[in-house]
């Protein structure tokens, strides 16, 4: 198998460009400059469009519990106001030329994004320059967007199965910053002052923690001259990019059961262990053992529950990484009577499936709809620009799609076998949100 030789990012010379692969569209590069930020770009055959993407290896994990919910309180500040912008401004200015601008922050990472024509690819570069690095973040905005972060977390109680994801994450990694929710609490968030929250934006939005990514019609040197433009004297030194998270996070004692009494029609289920973290090299088998169990309409939890049972009507699996553990997890949701028996089943399948593997029809299956979902995902410069984006700050590096298909076709019925002996057997925590008082409530079988 061809590998990807390009020097790792953090290892790359300030001032430097280099090639990290080749598309069909043409080469991906990869710039780092004065200050240690790095601008990678893909160009995107037949595409009128160009996404951009300021990325910021700053989450929910790097927060004090006093901070809680900091990091995505910054995702609604920084779109408030600028030095030369107001929230009008900003807003008008790209509505003006039919584009679209958002952010979103997970445990790891923040981003922030535009997606424009390509002729308009100078005014979103430049926006967002000015929205990532020159925010007021006023103490008016403080006040006014605690209300709105408020409402955001009263919205996710409204949803069970959102709050049965924040319920089993915490239960399953316990009291440390990733168990935690990127929302944060009700309680931290009242008590978030303009100072701490500026001063959270201060420290961690530094340049070598950033990666500017850009995809579609775009050539990488207009791309650079723009950052330059946009920038200005705020690139000077001769820093270095900040290297991956990696490493080994010690984790609390998991809670092998958590409840969230609500009053809703069905039960909502979770089941799962611990994972692996994103660089260990077995999550291209677990990629195909998930899709196989639970990611499609023939995979062997949806048939054993839904199809031949009747069970449930919506269950699958899923997985999480971060940079030193991670999550998978199987999820149901059913009539509260029916609890008991899907959390058996479920029990059962993952037993099995520990105890024999998959079969061979199944594991082909499973590679074919990662092989499938990777590729149509990439259709539009939005999604390259996130996948160059999120490899570069995660990995240092470009991952190809076609290396990565090479590494999902490489992947064995005996591979898939010796991991789900490994993950299926490690200790299960279980969440549930329903119509249950006490956990004496729930049935047999959870």
């Amino acid at each position: 198998m061809k590998q990807n030789q390009s020097r790792p990012g953090h290892l790359q010379r300030t001032g430097t460009t280099r090639v990290l692969g080749r598309t069909s569209g043409g080469a991906v590069r990869r710039t780092v400059l004065p200050g240690g930020l790095r601008v990678v770009t893909e160009p995107v055959a037949g595409v009128r469009s160009a996404s951009v993407g300021i990325w910021v290896g700053v989450g929910s994990r790097d927060e004090t519990r006093q901070q809680a919910g900091a990091a995505h309180y910054l995702e609604h500040l920084l779109f408030k106001g600028t030095a030369k912008r107001s929230a009008v401004d900003i807003a008008q200015e790209v509505d003006a030329v039919g584009g679209e601008l958002n952010a979103f922050t997970s445990k790891e990472h923040t981003c922030y994004f535009a997606h424009v024509l390509d002729e308009d690819l100078p005014l979103a570069v430049d926006v967002l320059c000015d929205v990532v690095f020159d925010a007021v973040n006023a103490a008016t905005d403080v006040e006014v967007e605690r209300s709105v972060v408020l409402e955001e977390i009263a919205m996710r109680d409204d949803d069970p199965e959102d709050l049965l994801h924040e319920e089993f994450t915490s239960a399953l990694l316990g009291d440390h910053p990733l168990g935690r929710s990127v929302l944060g609490s009700e309680e931290s968030i009242s008590a978030m002052t303009r100072n701490r929250v500026h001063g959270f934006y201060r420290r961690s939005y530094a340049m070598p923690k950033m990666v500017v990514s850009v995809a579609g019609n775009v050539e990488h040197g207009r791309v650079l001259r723009l950052v330059r433009k946009a920038l200005g004297g705020r690139l000077d030194g001769e820093i270095a990019p900040e290297a991956p998270r990696t490493g080994r996070t010690r984790l609390p004692r998991q809670r092998p059961l958590a409840l969230r009494t609500d009053d809703t029609e069905q039960a909502h289920l979770l089941v799962g262990c611990r994972g692996y973290d994103r660089h260990d090299e077995r999550r291209f088998p677990l990629g195909v053992l998930n899709a196989a169990l639970g990611g499609g309409m023939s995979s062997r939890l949806f048939q054993e529950i839904r199809e031949q049972r009747g069970l449930a009507y919506s269950v699958y699996s899923s997985t999480g990484a971060y940079a030193d553990t991670g999550m998978f997890s199987v999820y149901a949701g059913c009539t509260p009577e029916r609890l008991g028996e899907v959390s058996a089943v479920i029990r059962e399948v993952l037993a099995e499936v520990a105890a024999d593997g998959l079969g061979e029809d199944e594991v082909a299956r499973g590679k074919g709809q990662l092989r499938g979902g990777l590729v149509l995902g990439l259709e539009d410069s939005a999604a390259r620009m996130s996948r160059i984006g999120k490899s570069e700050l995660n990995y240092g590096r470009h991952y190809s799609v076609e290396e990565t298909l090479e590494r999902i076709e490489a992947v064995t019925p005996e591979d898939v076998a010796e991991l789900a002996a490994d993950l299926l057997r490690r200790p299960l925590t279980t969440a549930v949100v329903g119509p249950y008082e006490h956990p004496d409530d729930l049935p047999p079988g959870i």
